[in-house]
């Protein structure tokens, strides 16, 4: 059985009654910008305290990323112990591990609450390669020092050979939209709101902070958390900090299935696997061949890519379902929780690279306490504002470069294509009239036209052949076929071109376009 659509295995799996759009002002004590693990984790621990709490969600809760996650809650984070040690220090990495072990206590009491499927698995990282193994034995060792109780071992539960591993008990998985449309049942009611479908267009900081919807509906509150996996604001501060990636996953009944368990390899990009018994039988999630958004000149091999990994070392039969998210990468190796720059009342969560769910929760339980100005021991470390020049320069300018490389460089390529060239389903950047065009073909053979300039920060979009979508290559932004917006940073959608205009002297697809303006602004 082989599925071209995109879907994952969470969302069919864990249905919930939708919430409306919010269509008149409120006040509360905190509105949460966001409706995933993090935001909803932060607003159910502040209701639970006494708290009144709005949260606004751009689509449907668990639509976004924490809806395309494969799930894996471990003390292993994405950034090696050795490199946090030697960027940020031992007592720093102690608490990287402290916080991600904390976060999987949390979700595990919230499991006895809100069933998801939660259990306690070991983890592997993993060499294929014996000349890997002398890396590894060093993340073993660091490791210990950040008292993660971390083992080498040459026995990995894999069905084919590996030259070692690093091996953690007591990890745990679960299935995350039971857990969060758990969390979004609980929320309303006694002043506590959920808000599906609304749109947030600004966040004004000040006494009482103020979030203007693109219905044009206001909420006002006393503190803001912006955990809407991009925050749109202060391009400057923290755009530059961060990169966002696309990572794919496939769900297969594998001929080779390993024992429970979570398994990193220690390739580049490396690949992440973890079984998963549901009602659908025994099932082997696999993931990896990521890139930077927008960089990808046919996404659909990545896609073949994971697949032909999944045979060749699990075979794997067929693959019933198959789907991508979007991953931030900070530039020093660790995420940015905590007060917005220049705010006083906004606080703002991204940067969770591959450890979504750990440090998701993380920042729910560190925002919550930032929204109530109660001292939280991890602040100083995940603090928003931090800029750690040690280990984290050369990263910033690696990743920005392709700002001013893809803003000059997309308009002085000239697109081989034309509208008619399109296939139902199919979209491109074509030359129409004269004119560079974003043009999508959908399935009855209508041609849709759209600008190809990000409202963002002016870049062109690419057309994404998997997800069906325009992708900006500069900051990640992503937009559906038609033009609306799916992920930040940009807060408005591509604009439409009529097909059949005449050729004018200048077009606003070829000019840069203005900065869509700061989401978080001054009082």
């Amino acid at each position: 059985m082989a599925n071209t659509a995109n879907e994952s295995l969470w969302l069919p799996t864990a249905p919930r009654a939708h919430q409306s759009p919010q269509a008149h002002p409120v006040e509360v004590d905190v509105v949460v910008v966001g409706g995933g693990i993090a935001g909803m984790t932060a607003a159910l621990l502040l209701k639970r305290r006494g708290a009144t709490v709005a949260v606004v969600e751009m689509q449907r809760v668990g639509l976004g990323e924490t809806g395309h996650t494969t799930a894996h809650l471990t003390e292993l984070v994405d950034t090696r112990y050795e490199e946090i040690e030697r960027d940020f220090g031992r007592d720093a990495a102690r608490m990287v591990a402290a916080s991600s072990r904390a976060a999987i206590d949390h979700i595990e009491a919230w499991s006895a609450e809100f069933p998801c499927d939660f259990e306690r698995v070991p983890a592997y990282l993993y060499a294929e390669a014996e000349g890997d193994v002398r890396a590894l034995e060093r993340e073993v060792e660091a490791a210990r020092l950040a008292g993660v109780a971390a083992e080498f071992t040459r026995e990995v539960p894999l069905p084919f050979a590996v030259a070692g591993a690093l091996r953690l008990g007591h990890q745990a998985q679960f299935h995350p939209m039971l857990y969060l449309r758990g969390l979004a049942r609980e929320l309303p009611g006694h002043g506590c709101h959920l808000f599906e479908e609304s749109r947030v267009v600004e966040v004004s900081d000040g006494e009482p902070c103020r979030v203007t919807l693109a219905s044009g509906v206001e909420l006002r509150a006393r503190s803001v958390l912006v955990t809407a996996h991009v925050p749109v604001f202060n391009l400057l501060a923290l755009h530059t900090k961060i990169a966002a990636y696309r990572s794919y996953a496939v769900a297969t009944r594998s001929a080779r299935l390993p024992p429970p368990g979570l398994y990193w390899d220690t390739a580049d990009p490396y690949h992440y696997t973890r079984r998963y018994d549901g009602e659908r039988g025994p099932l082997l999630i696999v993931g990896g061949e990521d890139h930077k958004t927008g960089q990808c000149d046919d996404t659909e091999e990545a896609f073949a890519r994971l697949k032909a990994y999944a045979r060749d070392r699990f075979g794997a039969e067929d693959f019933p379902w198959r789907w991508s998210g979007q991953i931030i990468e900070p530039a020093d190796g660790l995420p940015y929780i905590g007060r917005n720059s220049a705010s006083d009342n906004v606080f703002v969560a991204t940067g969770f690279s591959g450890n979504g769910m750990t440090f998701g929760t993380i920042a729910g339980l560190m925002l919550a306490d930032a929204a109530q100005g109660i001292a939280h021991p991890w602040a100083e470390l995940y603090e928003a504002t931090r800029m750690k020049l040690l280990g984290a320069v050369k990263d910033m300018l690696v990743e920005n470069v392709d700002y001013p490389v893809h803003l000059i460089g997309d308009r002085l390529a000239v697109p081989d294509r034309t509208a008619e060239d399109l296939s139902p389903g199919e979209g491109d950047v074509v030359v129409v009239g004269g004119r560079r065009l974003a043009v999508y073909c959908d399935e009855r053979g209508t041609l849709h036209g759209l600008s190809p300039t990000c409202t963002h920060m002016g870049c062109h979009v690419s057309w994404n052949t998997a997800e069906r979508s325009w992708d900006c290559p500069c900051h990640g932004g992503r937009f559906d076929a038609l033009g609306a917006v799916l992920n930040g940073p940009p807060l408005l959608p591509l604009a439409s071109v009529p097909l059949n205009e005449p050729e004018p002297a200048l077009t606003d697809s070829d000019e840069p376009a203005e900065p869509a303006g700061a989401l978080i602004s001054p009082a």
